[in-house]
């Protein structure tokens, strides 16, 4: 997939997401590709926990909308796909006025499930806040009546 069209890809994602939960938070697509989609979030005050912290859940929405968003182009024509499993380890977090920044790639892709990985980042001094982790059930479509 060539820049260009992994830009068109990142604009299709972030006009789908706009009235969806990624968006409503802050998500951005950046780049989007079958091996890696890369995203980033504001850290803005509706985000931040009563601890003056990134609300951990925001990581997750982040990391999440990052491997949905790379499981189109590795499905089959008319599959579609549902998280089985997600898993993160929080190494740090981000302040009020800050940003994050994730990067996802596939770590298997077989016929039935796919998992993804993310690191998710301060984006200001890179420094690797969580780690993110989730399968995916691929749904075959249904044959017949």
């Amino acid at each position: 997939m060539s820049n260009a069209e992994s830009r068109e890809r990142a604009r299709e994602l972030n006009e789908f997401a706009r009235e969806r939960h990624p968006g409503l938070v802050g998500v951005e697509i950046l780049s989007s590709t079958a091996d890696e989609v890369v995203g980033r979030l504001d850290v803005t005050a509706p985000l931040v926990a009563g601890t003056g912290f990134l609300w951990a859940p925001v990581v997750i929405t982040l990391a999440d909308w990052l491997c949905a968003s790379g499981m189109g182009p590795n499905l089959p024509e008319g599959a579609s796909f549902t998280t089985l499993e997600i898993k993160t380890n929080f190494l740090g977090t981000v302040r009020e006025g800050g940003a994050i920044r994730g990067r996802a790639r596939p770590v298997h892709r077989g016929r039935t499930t796919h998992v993804w990985d993310v690191e998710v980042s301060d984006e200001a001094s890179e420094r690797v806040i969580a780690l993110f982790r989730c399968t995916q059930l691929v749904l075959m479509p249904r044959s017949g009546p």
